[in-house]
């Protein structure tokens, strides 16, 4: 039962689901399409890896101290995770994207080439996820939310 009163545990779990589902109405914002796929999708605005790790930090700082070796560990964590999310994850699903076009532009070749009728199994291609990383800008909204949420949640529950 410890579990459920651990709260940079708490607090970092509900900083990914609030960030995941603040996705829906951001999109929707910005370009009028509801997409509720985006609740369980990588990237986009906030980073849900940034909020997380940042909610984690800003809960165990306040729980144990900044001079804290969990919050030591935390931190540099918390580091590793942002860097990687605008570095090789945001370059993976660049090259997600230009892998995708080659398809695309390869199959539609094929198919004027060889006057093929359309078929279903283009349908049915599946294609690279390109939207795995961020840009630093939903990096940096999502350690702020991280770190917000932590400190009200924080205030409300203790």
């Amino acid at each position: 039962m410890e579990l459920f009163t651990n709260f940079p545990l708490l607090v970092a779990l509900f900083t990914i689901f609030f960030a995941q589902f603040i996705k829906v109405p951001l999109q929707f914002i910005a370009y009028r399409k509801l997409d509720w796929t985006l609740l369980t999708s990588t990237g986009g605005m906030p980073s849900s890896h940034s909020g997380a790790v940042t909610a984690l930090s800003t809960a165990i700082a306040l729980e144990h101290g900044l001079d804290s070796p969990l919050f030591a560990i935390s931190a540099i964590f918390g580091v590793i995770v942002m860097f990687d999310a605008t570095g090789v994850r945001r370059h993976a699903g660049e090259q997600a994207t230009v892998i995708n076009r080659l398809v695309t532009d390869f199959n539609k070749m094929v198919n004027e080439m060889k006057h093929w009728p359309e078929k279903k199994e283009q349908e049915k291609r599946k294609e690279l996820k390109e939207l795995l990383g961020h840009q630093p800008i939903e990096v940096f909204f999502g350690g702020l939310l991280g770190i917000a949420l932590a400190l009200l949640l924080h205030a409300i529950f203790h």
